[in-house]
């Protein structure tokens, strides 16, 4: 059962090039910061799992291109860069869809380039028991699992939709019983199904209990409870469950996935070798970008990534980077790089190129290739913007919505919590052409979540709702959109 390839974008490609090994590895980052600003440029459509899965890629790939680019040779060059592509396809079947994806929106042909795509097939974890692969939410798939898992039973831990451009996405995670006898102190059994192209949502807190999972060819979804329900083009689903290898369906993949063994798994080093002072400096620096715009990961904290500032500030990086490498001589090099460090520096407004000698200093050891600009005085933002009485905003976007269940994760009691991105207009001017902006709001223990389809419909009247005295909370397209919480007020802005 093979992880599903996504989707191809549905970016305009260019006419496709012969494909040199560097100048993809090149076009792979430039395309990766173009990705991360087109998905954050209307936070109305925000897309946190693009940026998310476009940082990602550079976690353990930065260090090796940098690597690749630094020397004058081309042969040695192109054979590095070659190495450098081959390791990070290597990576599974996902990533090497998302680098043929993105390769093509390039103009590159990538295939060439990487070995075959391998059949993704269950492993073994550390104890040796055979692993629940993650699969596509088809008829066959559900009737292997149905007999092991009573999903009539299971409860809803998490419940998230959220946008992904002009489409929704969903996450669902449920804690299902086994059917099966286990013969340790197991943790309860999670069932997590993501679903792409979202039709349909209906969910308030009285579609907690109970789940059917529905397939068909042209859409899947999940019924909740009474009266829930999500809809969608199509879903994947995985069990994180330590016990399923005694399942049916786990002691069928057991008789066939071969035993783990000392060369099973053997430590996977990225290709590459130390680099001069200021290259280094370069890839820190990058890196660390990298890192932080992958941090939109967590929803908390998406609204605090300055993910346009930075992809402004590092666009045209691949380019930079082979043209700095690519010159003769260790001494024109790092000359070269430190020029594109403060290249990166002025294409950054203050804040960023604050940033950046931050990330110099602290993660480089460097205070000597730009100079800070001094900070200015702010004040933070709060959801009740506005002069000359603070208030709510007159209307909002809704850009995701979760609700966590009450639960014990790893021995510590996590209280139930709802937790709201907004698109919120431009600040005291609701008809202004300046951004939108991205607001998070956390809901303690709510007593009221309800969602439905129409909350995602786009630019709605925002009402507080409730009294000093009672459960208040938000609503948004009348009703579309419901949450209170009986701590007195609405949760404010993270």
């Amino acid at each position: 059962m093979a992880i599903p390839v996504p989707p191809p974008s549905d970016a305009p490609r260019s006419p496709m090039r012969p494909a040199s090994a560097m100048s993809v590895l090149a076009a792979l980052l430039d395309r990766s910061l173009d990705r991360m600003a087109d998905a954050a440029a209307d936070v109305r459509r925000f897309d946190r799992e693009a940026i998310r899965e476009a940082a990602d890629v550079w976690d353990n790939n930065l260090f090796p291109l940098f690597w690749a680019a630094s020397t004058s040779n081309a042969g040695r060059r192109e054979r590095r860069a070659r190495t450098v592509l081959e390791w990070m396809a290597g990576f599974g079947e996902r990533r090497r869809a998302w680098m043929t994806d993105q390769a093509a929106i390039a103009g590159y042909d990538i295939e060439p380039l990487v070995p075959p795509a391998k059949l993704q097939a269950p492993g073994r974890d550390y104890r040796g028991h055979v692993m629940a692969p993650q699969c596509r939410l088809t008829r066959h798939n559900v009737d292997e699992l149905v007999p092991d898992y009573d999903l009539a039973a299971a409860s809803v831990r998490h419940l998230r939709v959220e946008r992904a451009g002009t489409r929704l996405t969903a996450f669902v995670q449920l804690v299902a019983d086994r059917r099966f006898a286990v013969d340790e102190a197991a943790p309860p059994a999670l069932l997590d199904v993501w679903l792409d192209d979202v039709t349909d949502i209906a969910f308030d807190l009285a579609d907690t209990r109970g789940a059917i999972l529905h397939t068909g060819p042209r859409e899947v979804g999940i019924s909740l409870g009474p009266g829930g329900r999500l809809r969608a083009a199509g879903g994947e689903y995985r069990l994180d469950d330590r016990s399923w290898h005694l399942s049916t369906t786990g002691r069928r993949a057991d008789a066939t996935t071969p035993a783990r063994t000392s060369r099973s798994n053997p430590p996977r080093r990225p290709p590459g070798a130390d680099l001069d002072p200021d290259a280094h400096a370069a890839a820190t620096l990058l890196h660390h970008a990298m890192l932080e715009l992958r941090s939109v990961r967590y929803a908390a904290h998406a609204d605090d990534v300055p993910v346009t500032k930075l992809c402004e500030a590092f666009s045209g990086a691949g380019e930079a980077i082979l043209t700095a490498g690519s010159q003769r001589g260790a001494r024109r090099r790092e000359a070269a790089f430190r020029d594109v460090i403060r290249t990166w520096a002025d294409q950054g407004d203050p804040d960023i190129t604050r940033w950046i000698a931050t990330v110099l200093r602290a993660r480089a050891g460097r205070t000597d290739i730009i100079d800070a600009p001094r900070p200015e005085q702010r004040t933070t933002p709060t959801l009740d913007d506005g002069t000359p009485v603070s208030r709510t905003p007159s209307q909002a976007v809704l850009v995701m919505a979760s609700w966590t269940a009450t639960h014990t994760d790893y021995g510590t009691e996590r209280p139930a919590a709802a937790q709201l991105h907004f698109a919120l207009p431009p600040r005291n001017d609701d008809t202004s052409s300046a951004p939108w902006r991205l607001r998070t709001v956390d809901c303690a223990d709510p007593d009221t979540f309800r969602l439905c389809t129409d909350a995602f419909q786009g630019p709605g009247r925002l009402v507080r709702v409730g009294k000093s005295t009672t459960a208040r909370g938000l609503d948004l397209h009348q009703g579309a959109l419901h949450v209170t919480t009986g701590a007195g007020r609405s949760a404010p802005v993270t």
